[in-house]
């Protein structure tokens, strides 16, 4: 099991976990700057919405996590601020980071599907980075295996359960760029990010060992990733405006 302290600094602990956050959330501002150079969207508009993303989505991913592991925190209550130990929720900052693009779009007057397209892109670059930071920080670990490549972890031989849907997510981030130029309305990119991503967490959640909440004979990722897999159904086949290419065609398919 790996250390998840990366380094100390004036004798403060700096976590692998925390930095992979920050990794993560730098490597998405870098890909929303990128396209919406493409797009010939506002200078600084990148940075100013992956600000409302961050702490929107940084909150709902800790609310869950706290909820999911309730009886832990009300024993230590100090740990609640302690993102520096791991324990954020995706699917609390999926739902945070929603709630954000929803209002930025409200704030800023722009179209909300080619709002919501534009970040989808980066979400599952970002989120790989944060699964690898699972990984170094020992969280979100898989079952006992004696599989080859498994790795000690909590006293036994685990699944990398995280690297697994660290590789998923790669392989999706590069599903969803090849689609960007392709995608004939707004909110496509969304849609094919909520009909892909919810099938693979749903299986891996199979292969998860740390502690889960069920419902309904499922855990409540996999209750989630239905949910979801259901909304990007809907989404992909409801009535939306054709694309549009006011901002620039430079991404338009050749």
């Amino acid at each position: 099991m790996m250390d998840p302290v990366c380094f100390t600094l004036f004798g403060w602990p700096i976590y692998w976990y925390g930095i992979m956050m920050l990794v993560a959330f730098l490597v998405a501002l870098a890909h929303l700057a990128w396209l919406g150079r493409r797009e010939g969207r506002p200078p600084g508009m990148a940075s100013e919405f992956v600000v409302w993303i961050m702490f929107a989505g940084i909150l709902g991913a800790r609310v869950a996590y706290v909820l999911g592991n309730l009886r832990f925190f009300l024993e230590s209550p100090g740990e609640i601020i302690r993102l520096d130990h791991g324990g954020l929720a995706y699917y609390g900052g999926f739902t945070g980071a929603a709630l954000a693009v929803m209002l930025f779009a409200r704030f800023r007057r722009v179209p909300l599907w080619a709002l919501a397209d534009w970040i989808t892109g980066a979400l599952p670059l970002a989120h790989a980075i944060g699964r690898v930071g699972c990984f170094l920080n020992g969280c979100c670990y898989g079952r006992p295996s004696q599989a080859p490549w498994a790795v000690f972890s909590h006293d036994a031989l685990r699944q990398p359960v995280q690297l697994y849907e660290a590789a998923f997510n790669v392989a999706l981030y590069g599903l969803l760029l090849w689609a960007w130029p392709r995608r004939r309305r707004d909110g496509d990119l969304l849609a094919l990010y909520l009909v892909t991503y919810p099938v693979g967490r749903f299986l891996l959640e199979f292969l998860r060992g740390d502690e889960r909440l069920h419902w309904l004979g499922l855990n409540v990722a996999q209750d989630y990733s239905l949910l979801l897999l259901a909304l990007g159904v809907a989404l992909w086949l409801s009535p939306r405006p054709a694309r549009s290419f006011a901002h620039g065609a430079a991404d338009r398919p050749a």
